[in-house]
């Protein structure tokens, strides 16, 4: 008879045989994990597609963790209301600043170490892959989800909350763009991807758009893959990826090729574009 295997160790919790699943999403905490605390009105949706897939797995296994804080338990009266009408008229409703101070006071005494206070809204920096990056090296991240016509600036003011957006469009609500945000960084952390290659290499890692990709089988539908990558000359298949990827770059992302140019002390290419 031989010995059971030793239960794997994360954090302070450990992870055993169990025909029931964790939670995803219990309330217990784990020592020195990434955790992302989010703050919303609607917690049911949450994880959504970050309980599955890469980001679930690692989820599951307590390479993250993920905590939501309910707004409208914050809320005031029989109707627990969080927002009111804005100050010098208009329309829509805007997220109290002493509700949400509440919710994130709660989320900051929380926290452990190096934990960035960002707000999901229309108007702030937009959200791209060295912020992805710089999010998974950190130790957490709270994230206030607006709603409504948005949150009050003082709250803003006092929790130094960052406006991170999405992109030049408006959502009805920062949940979506919270998950987004979360999937964009969680896919970086080691044990994530099966293949840490992976993230090195796709659009946005090295400034340029990624490479066309090919798979099985070698001719579809007339169309063949391009002979090069079927040939087994590493250096070739390098130069033409890099080719490919400036040429794609070049083609649909204007501003990203000026910045490599810029890189590459070549701004005087830019007037060719």
């Amino acid at each position: 008879m031989t010995d059971a295997p030793r239960p794997r160790a994360l954090g302070r919790k450990s992870i055993r045989p169990s025909l029931v699943p964790r939670d995803l999403m219990g309330d217990e905490e784990l020592a020195g994990v990434w955790t992302a605390q989010v703050i919303t009105l609607l917690p049911q949706a949450f994880p959504g597609v970050l309980g599955e897939s890469l980001t679930g797995r690692a989820l599951q296994e307590g390479v993250w963790a993920l905590r939501t804080i309910d707004l409208r338990e914050f809320g005031e009266g029989r109707h627990r209301n969080v927002d009111d009408t804005p100050a010098g008229g208009g329309a829509g409703m805007v997220l109290r600043a002493d509700i949400g101070a509440k919710a994130m006071a709660e989320a900051v005494s929380r926290a452990r170490g190096d934990v960035p206070r960002l707000l999901l809204s229309p108007r702030g920096r937009r959200f791209d892959q060295a912020m992805a990056r710089d999010l998974a090296r950190r130790d957490g991240v709270i994230l206030f989800c607006g709603r409504f016509e948005g949150v009050d600036e003082r709250l803003i003011e006092q929790f130094g909350l960052a406006e991170v957006s999405l992109g030049d469009f408006v959502l009805t609500g920062g949940e979506i763009a919270a998950q987004a945000l979360l999937d964009a960084t969680v896919r970086l952390m080691p044990r994530v991807l099966g293949n840490h290659h992976s993230a090195e290499e796709e659009s946005f890692s090295s400034g340029l758009l990624e490479y066309p990709q090919y798979t099985k089988p070698a001719v579809w539908e007339g169309r063949a893959i391009p002979e090069v990558l079927l040939s087994g000359h590493h250096a070739k298949i390098t130069a033409w990826r890099q080719a490919e990827a400036e040429r794609l770059t070049k083609e649909r992302r204007p501003d990203l090729w000026r910045d490599h140019l810029a890189k590459l002390g070549r701004p005087e290419e830019d007037r060719e574009l």
